[in-house]
Parts: structure tokens; C-alpha cells; sequence
């Protein structure tokens, strides 16, 4: 927090938005989260449609080479997403007591020209004025920024630059290192030869995991991020996502009821385990060797990545699993369940791989090493206040 301002980072996520009050120390120049924060969930918030259906992502996509084109549903959904940011910002500013913010908000989707909204949005309504209509709404509950949103940040790149500037950050030990986080939806980020690369800047070469599929044809977020681990039991076992959530049943139960030996269970982490161990391969790959059609792209459209790219013969010193996916990796149950078949499968898929040179093959062999679960629970909030901080300055 600076002396004059309350700095805020937000994680907009599909469910609920999380403000949080982040620290800069002056003397380490490393940021923190403090200790407020507040949430708010959008079913809270009247008009909130319950059963609200996203309008198909190539649908999207056409419209954002054209004229986007929002129903009268998805306007009234945004509405609601947009007033619960404003509510969970204006609920911190009461908790600290500091009325002058500059907030930094990180959402998932692809951002409009002028980055100040959501053009395309796989799981919720597209947002075209997000930003000006938050400002607009926070000037009308007293709340006083100090600059305007330089822009809307990918939830994925904020990942990274919280790794990067934390206290607590995998990145900042590491020279080239991938991220792979896993909540509602997935989160990639990237850090090559000391610079954090966000994936849009690396888009000619290489794809983020809600673009493709696994093996299987499944989306890939699908059967990676905790959200869909949980839909994928939910389809296996015969049951809703509400039923599970009615009976406290979420990816780490689901583990524990792996190991117990439950079908259904088993069956999910066979999937589960199998996609994130081929994406972890299909990264490595497309690092040291370039993009060689591993995957099918979600949208059949969407051109090939090229094979070269600068940094090509390179491996990644560090694999970090991170958010809800790296408690589950660490959990009791999610070390036997998850994380010990993901290495041991991922190991299998790099020794016996045709593209991944002998040397390589000796680097990666210890993969204990070179996975590590993150600790930043709240990556991307952190990393929203630490770009709004650097975006002012």
C-alpha cells in the first residue's frame, strides 16, 4: 500500500470476484498480499441469472472479427458480474478505511482493442465496457481512484507476474519456467531466458490449454482445471455439480475416494492425470522442439502455430502447478491420486518421446525436482495490484 492510496488487486473469476489489499516493501521491492480482503459471489446479486448458457465460443470468435453482438441475456449477466467487482471493491475500501485506490483487475477471455473489456468469454457474458462502467459505478459508491484502469490483465498473465514479484514466487528463483493453474478455468504463464512472456505474445507458436484438446478429444481445460475435474466426476458418477456441492464433494474428496477405490472416482483421475501429464509433455516439446500437432484445436479454425520460434532447444528449469490444481497436488489424497501418477506418466511420455533429444531426456529424469506446487493461493489478484502498480508508475 502506498501512503496515499489503497492498492487493489482483483481476481475475476466465474463464479465470484476476490479484492485484496496488496503491500509493496520498499526494501526487498517485492509485493504481498495484506491482510483484507473481501468476495463477493455474482449469484448474490439481483438479476443474477442462474441458469445463464455462454453463447458458443466460435460464435464469439466470428463476432470479434466482425461486429460483437451481446443478447439482452448476456447484458443483463454482465451487469451483474460488473456490480459485484464494484461491491467487493467498495467492501474493501470500508474494511481498510482508504477511500483513494488504484485498482489493478485481472479476468479471464480475450480483452477488447482497448483492453478496457471482455471481447470473448468462454464461461460467462462478454463485457465489452467493463472498465468504464465499474468507475462509473465505484464514483457512485464514494469510492475514489486515483488513476483510471490502464487496462484488464489475463488472469493467466497475472499468475506469472505474481510468481515473478511475490515474496513467496517460483519464478523469481528460476531463469525459464512454465506455470499451469488450475481453478475455475486454467491459467498458463511462461517465464524464458529471465523474462516473463506472456502467452498472447507467444501465440504464433504456441497454444494456451483452453485452445486445444487432450488425446481423448476432450477440451483440456476441461479435464485440467478443478472446476471441470469436477464436472468430469460429476458426468462419470450420474450426478450434478449441485448435488456435489450439496454433499461437500470437490476434486480433493474426489481423490480421497480414488484412493478408497471408488470407480467412478479412478476413472476420473485416469483422465484427469493422463491430459495434464500429456500437456506438461506437449509444453516441454514445443519448447525444445517447436509445434509438432500433438493436439487439435477447439476451434478447427484456428491456424496452425509455426515450428520455429527463439527458443527453440531450450527446457524448462521449473514446472509450477498452481491455484486450486497445486493444493490438490499437495493435498494428502492428491499427492498419491494426482500428482504421483501425473510425474510418473509424464516421465513415461519424455523418455520414450521422439522429439526430446538424449541430454534432455537425462534433464527432465528427475521430475521431483522440477515440478513444484505453488504457494500463491491468490496469484492473480497479487499480480493484478503489482501491474496496476507498475502501470501507474
Amino acid at each position: 500500500m502506498s501512503k496515499d492510496y489503497l492498492l487493489v488487486g482483483v481476481d475475476g473469476g466465474a463464479t465470484k470476484v476476490s479484492a485484496w489489499e496488496i503491500l509493496y516493501d520498499e526494501n526487498s521491492k517485492t509485493f504481498s498480499l495484506g491482510n483484507t480482503n473481501a468476495s463477493k459471489s455474482y449469484r448474490e446479486v439481483e438479476d443474477y441469472i442462474p441458469n445463464y448458457t455462454s453463447i458458443n465460443i466460435n460464435i464469439q470468435l466470428n463476432e470479434l472479427a466482425t461486429t460483437i453482438k451481446p443478447t439482452q441475456e448476456e447484458e443483463q449477466q454482465a451487469g451483474v458480474y460488473i456490480e459485484t467487482c464494484a461491491l467487493a471493491i467498495n467492501n474493501l475500501v470500508k474494511k481498510t478505511g482508504i477511500k483513494n485506490v488504484l485498482i489493478g483487475l485481472g479476468m479471464p477471455g480475450l480483452k477488447t482493442e482497448d483492453k478496457r473489456g471482455i471481447a470473448v468469454l468462454a464461461n460467462g457474458p462478454r463485457m465489452t465496457n467493463y472498465s468504464e462502467v465499474l468507475e462509473d459505478r465505484l464514483e457512485q459508491l464514494g469510492v475514489k481512484i486515483v488513476a483510471p484502469i490502464a487496462h484488464l490483465g489475463s488472469d493467466a498473465d497475472y499468475c506469472g507476474i505474481g510468481e515473478n514479484y511475490s515474496d513467496e514466487g517460483l519464478f523469481r528463483s528460476t531463469e525459464n519456467a512454465y506455470y499451469l493453474g488450475g481453478g475455475t478455468g486454467v491459467a498458463d504463464a511462461m517465464k524464458l531466458k529471465g523474462e516473463l512472456l506472456p502467452f498472447d505474445k507467444a501465440k504464433d507458436w504456441i497454444a494456451k490449454t483452453w485452445e486445444i484438446k487432450n488425446m481423448q478429444g476432450l477440451p483440456m481445460e476441461r479435464v485440467t482445471a478443478v472446476g471441470g475435474i469436477q464436472k468430469t466426476y460429476a458426468e462419470i458418477s450420474g450426478k450434478t455439480v449441485e448435488q456435489l456441492n450439496a454433499e461437500g464433494v470437490y476434486p480433493q474428496q474426489v481423490s480421497e475416494l480414488a484412493l478408497n477405490g471408488e470407480d467412478a472416482a479412478i476413472k476420473t483421475f485416469d483422465i484427469v492425470n493422463s491430459s495434464i501429464a500429456q500437456l506438461l509433455y506437449e509444453r516441454i516439446v514445443t519448447l525444445n522442439q517447436g509445434w509438432q500437432n500433438l493436439f487439435e484445436f477447439v476451434n478447427p479454425n484456428k491456424p496452425q502455430p509455426d515450428k520455429t520460434h527463439p527458443y527453440l532447444n531450450m527446457v524448462f528449469d521449473k514446472i509450477i502447478i498452481g491455484q486450486r490444481l497445486g493444493d490438490l497436488f499437495e493435498s494428502e489424497s492428491g499427492v498419491k491420486a494426482v500428482k504421483e501418477p501425473v510425474i510418473e506418466q509424464l516421465n513415461e511420455l519424455i523418455q520414450n518421446s521422439e522429439f526430446i533429444s538424449a541430454s534432455n531426456k537425462k534433464f527432465y529424469s528427475n521430475l521431483n525436482e522440477i515440478i513444484e506446487s505453488s504457494k500463491l493461493r491468490e496469484a492473480p489478484a497479487l499480480g493484478a495490484g503489482i501491474d496496476a502498480y507498475f502501470s501507474k508508475k
